[in-house]
């Protein structure tokens, strides 16, 4: 069976925040520039949003879907993002984010006709209820035992299962009897699977890896790689039974480039590690006011393993730097930059694909067709040779792949990242 890849959890444009190019056929177009097989289609609750799935994606494999027009070697899988909000034991103001995948657009009818008893779909593309999460399980298996349910990003410090601000020490606190119908979280941008690895309990979870995009350039910065039949089935199953031999590795953020890496407080410029902020009794150290915790610290707390414990049956992962941010550096200019637009799709249509680039040429191969400065720099981020500021409280950290030469963010590139 052929190796492909996948990232299951994207928005449309339909979401708060998100590109107005994130349609269906930009995404296809991205997928094939990144070398992704497989991509979430998100947002399927959103009622225009889901008529274009509809009207545009035809059945492909079964339960994977592709664009009737354009694009048709892009696989999509239906998929989409909800967020409740409720209180539950001592703590008010739950905020959970949890990914659903659904096995056909029968079983997405279902789905959006019981969760539009309880709000408005049309509001959002990832849509907010009052109703604790495990109702959510119980109403979505209910329309069909075939989905599957995924807390999202589950350590950032708001919206997540294990969020320093709204979350629960358990998946068991969180999800009650419907605990045994959760069978993987996704890691986020600010976590990494090495990380979960030092919690126990997560020992029969499957970890995956998404990249979260609202813009489509930003597809794939996390994803996942199986070697299995492209089916619905058999993707679920792989991911239910953490199969080693179905689900090869992920694709990772360094986890300190995430935006809740650290703690810290953004308005002072205050960036602090757990440690530091235990000795700060968790109060800013400028204004006096409490500290945002970071994903970081959060593990620490829970953690009942050392760091680098990796446990029987661990699913690898692999760190990579977005191909962009490596010929920016490269070429001491912002990401946003037409030079960096020119030189990346002449590498990707060298190289075949984004992944092909970072991940499969080899070395020889890939200094006949990179510029001497890009090729160091993919092979230094191959090597994880990399200087890194961590990001806090909502500000991503800084990636040097060559700390002799300053960062600087230029204002293209900020406009960019105002995206997320």
């Amino acid at each position: 069976m052929r190796r492909f890849i996948a990232d299951f959890h994207i928005h449309s444009r339909f979401s708060r925040a998100t590109s107005p190019e994130m349609d269906l056929e930009n995404v296809a177009r991205w997928a094939r520039y990144k070398g992704i097989q497989l991509m979430g289609t998100g947002d399927f609750t959103h009622p225009a949003y889901f008529s274009e799935i509809k009207t545009k994606l035809e059945p492909a494999e079964d339960g994977i879907y592709r664009l009737k027009e354009g694009e048709r070697s892009t696989r999509f899988i239906l998929t989409t993002e909800v967020c409740n909000i409720f209180d539950q034991g001592r703590r008010r103001n739950r905020r959970i984010h949890t990914l659903i995948f659904a096995p056909d657009v029968e079983t997405v009818e279902k789905i959006n006709k019981a969760l539009s008893r309880y709000g408005d779909l049309s509001q959002d593309g990832r849509p907010t209820f009052t109703f604790p999460v495990k109702e959510l399980v119980k109403m979505v298996l209910d329309c069909s035992e075939r989905c599957l349910l995924v807390p999202a990003h589950a350590w950032t410090p708001w919206y997540s299962v294990f969020g320093a601000n709204s979350g629960f020490d358990s998946l068991e606190e969180c999800f009650e009897e419907e605990a045994k119908n959760v069978h993987s979280i996704e890691t986020g941008l600010s976590s990494n699977p090495q990380m979960n690895w030092r919690l126990s309990a997560l020992d029969r979870i499957t970890l995956i890896s998404n990249s979260d995009a609202h813009s489509p350039n930003r597809i794939g910065r996390e994803a996942n790689v199986f070697c299995c039949e492209m089916r619905y089935d058999e993707i679920v199953r792989v991911i239910k039974e953490k199969d080693p031999r179905g689900f090869l590795f992920t694709i990772e953020f360094f986890p300190e480039e995430g935006k809740y890496h650290y703690d810290g407080h953004r308005s002072c410029g205050v960036l602090l590690s757990p440690r530091e902020t235990k000795a700060h009794n968790y109060l800013c150290p400028v204004c006096g006011r409490r500290l945002t915790v970071g994903v970081m610290h959060r593990v620490e707390e829970l953690a009942d393993r050392p760091e680098g414990f990796i446990p029987p049956g661990a699913i690898p992962a692999i760190h990579l730097v977005p191909l962009e941010e490596i010929i920016a550096e490269a070429l001491g200019v912002g990401r946003g930059t037409k030079g960096v637009e020119r030189e990346y799709f002449r590498l990707v249509e060298a190289g075949g694909s984004e992944f092909g680039v970072l991940l499969d040429l080899q070395p020889e191969e890939l200094e006949r067709i990179a510029p001497p400065r890009v090729y160091e720099g993919i092979m230094r981020v191959r090597k994880g040779e990399l200087t890194i500021v961590p990001g806090h409280d909502g500000v991503y950290g800084k990636i040097q792949i060559f700390p002799e030469q300053p960062k600087e963010e230029t204002p293209a590139e900020g406009a960019q990242m105002s995206l997320f």
